[in-house]
């Protein structure tokens, strides 16, 4: 089957498993919103010119609908979910508006203490705003001829609810809110994503989530990434949000590693929205990418600022950078020739920092996509620092193709996460295995 077609066949192949009905394009009104491929952004995630000084303050909320819900004898199921908008802090020190999601679990809580909370950092969406994570639990299939989103981690929220705890999603900077575009993999702008949504949990209406509600991170790939930066600045970022576990997954945390990965790959996208997302938030950037990128590079680049995953499989699957520089180099050797990239990206490191509360690394061992290698060496490097580590390598066949060896870890580990999670939730103590991690993969 030649490439594109076995991307369209396993794209569609996961649309039927969903089992859902695709979601038109919205119609155009007479307030002109943002359109983004067809898709209509509501209202709400538009932000307002003034936030709130306090992080973590909320904006603004409603109800939202939960496209995957059931009645039950005591609620809806898995819960009730509450559309957020709330303030947060970009790398450059300036106010920025997140858009996100808080569900309350119609489970009961049946550990130790009060409910819990949980922060999902969704892993990579796309750069339009119709990829919002927050819009997948109501759209969870955006199917209309111009853009296709799965909302795939609406797995591990409703499996974090059917365990009785409450969750709350983010959005990340600039991904549905439409001011900016999304800082893709910056590491300061989603960490404070994730624990300003944290903080803004506590405000929402009908939550349950009190001071005494023990805090846990929960994030895969992109998600991984964040949830890992999050536990690396939250001492000196938010130390009123006390982590009790967070769990890592296939974390991005050398991004010139990641690079070598992408490139070439199915979702060979993921090079330009890093691009977009550093040029947004160091724009000193723009003139190197300017005098490196050709015709087709800088029209790929404003192409996928508007893509989900699936249409950047779909569009850019197997893409190599070396087609979209002027000289044929590959965006990786340009970072490495180039010191002011270098530079930027080290700033980008994930395991320069202790991270607050136990952790758990999982990688995949045949993982070439977001490669194993340097998603090992952070928890070695948090070893060094003294951290409470779980590391747990994921060992699956390599299949060939970089997406599924990235994509299998998510599925066969998931439940072994929310489980390690939700006993550190539950107030109990994590083993730490640093000791033993020199002899494993």
């Amino acid at each position: 089957m030649p490439p594109r077609s076995y991307l369209l066949a396993a794209a569609v192949t996961a649309v039927s498993c969903l089992g859902l009905t695709a979601l038109p394009a919205a119609a155009a009104t007479d307030a002109a919103p943002v359109v983004s491929r067809g898709v209509t952004i509501p209202a709400f995630y538009d932000p307002p010119a003034e936030l709130p000084a306090a992080n973590g303050a909320l904006v603004r909320s409603e109800p939202l609908p939960l496209a995957l819900s059931l009645s039950g004898t005591d609620g809806p199921l898995p819960g009730r979910a509450t559309r957020v908008m709330y303030k947060s802090t970009d790398t450059g020190g300036l106010p920025v508006a997140v858009t996100g999601a808080y569900i309350e679990p119609t489970a009961r809580w049946k550990g130790a203490g009060a409910r819990p909370l949980v922060v999902v950092a969704p892993g990579t969406m796309g750069q339009g705003d119709q990829c919002a994570a927050s819009l997948g639990l109501e759209h969870p299939i955006i199917l209309n001829g111009q853009t296709m989103s799965v909302g795939y981690e609406d797995l591990s929220i409703y499996r974090l609810l059917a365990a009785g705890t409450a969750v709350m999603v983010t959005d990340y900077v600039g991904l549905g809110a439409t001011d900016r575009l999304h800082t893709y993999v910056n590491r300061v702008d989603e960490a404070h994503a994730v624990l300003d949504a944290a903080r803004a949990a506590h405000a929402v209406e009908g939550a349950s989530v009190t001071p005494d509600s023990r805090i846990g991170l929960y994030g895969y790939s992109q998600g991984g990434g964040a949830t890992a930066a999050a536990a690396e600045l939250q001492p000196s970022y938010a130390p009123d949000v006390a982590l009790a576990g967070t769990y890592a997954g296939a974390p991005p945390a050398d991004l010139t590693e990641v690079t070598k990965g992408i490139d070439g790959s199915e979702l060979a996208g993921a090079l330009g929205w890093s691009l977009n997302g550093f040029l947004q938030t160091d724009p000193a950037l723009r003139p190197i990418a300017e005098a490196h990128l050709n015709a087709a590079g800088k029209a790929a680049l404003a192409d996928l600022s508007t893509m989900c995953v699936g249409d950047a499989l779909l569009s850019y699957g197997y893409a190599r950078s070396t087609k979209w520089t002027t000289d044929g180099k590959s965006l990786g050797d340009i970072i490495a020739a180039t010191p002011a990239l270098r530079d930027f990206l080290a700033t980008q490191r994930i395991g320069t920092l202790k991270p607050a509360g136990p952790v758990r690394v999982a990688t995949g061992t045949s993982d070439n996509l977001v490669p194993h290698g340097q998603a090992r060496q952070l928890a070695v490097d948090w070893c060094r620092k003294g951290a409470d580590v779980t590391y747990k390598p994921v060992v699956l066949p390599n299949v060939i193709s970089p997406l599924l060896n990235h994509f299998g870890p998510l599925l066969s580990d998931q439940g072994a996460a929310v489980s390690w999670l939700t006993d550190r939730l539950a107030g109990e103590p994590a083993q730490s295995e640093c000791a033993t991690l020199p002899l494993r993969l």
